[in-house]
């Protein structure tokens, strides 16, 4: 009795820990790539300081005043960066800043292709909904996938769609697929309704799933 008590007990504590741990890991992964993006500033700051006032250097060149300086330095970047974008003057330095990274063959293909996946994310495809279902990675097993293109085959004419499929709970891996469009479930999830569902592990979900095409088909005959 006290061994299975403590079994009990032990998987409680366990499902009571794992939403802040996998919260945790989501934030120390998006945290730790934002603090990276200001390390080198960090860097050449302390460097410079480190000629003015030797003690304040030593003392700021730690683990943890580093990780929050570079943090700090990268939102604040991040934020003039958004003003400048939604400001005329900023609009056309960063036309400039995408015009000369066009002219360099390999920076250019993967900004470009990032750039356009971001923007591509940010609207509705015509005629095929966001966020669907797929069958993988065998029919039958389905998950969610993010559609960023409708292409046509050649020879039969078939829509085919490219659609990406995060992992969980890391959306920021995963697999692209090119799909017909009639095999795509559809469904009438929002983007942060699909990323919840994702990164919760499907804890946070509707509690009704959409039927795939044929199943629906069958049912009106």
């Amino acid at each position: 009795m006290p061994r299975l008590r403590l079994k009990r007990y032990l998987f409680t504590g366990l499902l009571t820990v794992m939403p802040l741990w996998i919260t945790w890991l989501v934030f120390k992964f998006v945290l730790g790539l934002l603090a990276g993006m200001g390390a080198p500033l960090v860097s050449a700051f302390l460097g410079t300081l480190g000629f003015v006032a030797p003690q304040a250097a030593n003392q700021l060149n730690q683990t943890w005043p580093t990780f929050v300086l570079a943090l700090m330095l990268t939102l604040i970047a991040l934020y003039l960066i958004g003003f400048l974008a939604n400001r005329v003057i900023g609009q056309r330095l960063f036309h400039a800043f995408d015009t000369l990274l066009q002219r360099i063959p390999l920076v250019q293909t993967i900004y470009g292709g990032t750039k356009k996946l971001m923007a591509v994310l940010q609207n509705k495809p015509s005629g095929v909904q966001r966020v669907v279902l797929v069958d993988f990675p065998r029919k039958g097993m389905k998950v969610v996938g993010f559609v960023t293109r409708v292409m046509i085959e050649e020879g039969t004419g078939r829509e085919m769609a490219a659609v990406y499929i995060p992992t969980t709970p890391n959306p920021t891996g995963g697999y692209l697929e090119v799909v017909p469009v009639e095999e795509l479930t559809p469904t009438d999830w929002t983007m942060d309704q699909a990323m919840a569902f994702i990164i919760s592990g499907g804890a946070v979900a509707p509690d009704t799933l959409p039927a795939p095409p044929a199943a629906l088909s069958e049912d009106r005959t």
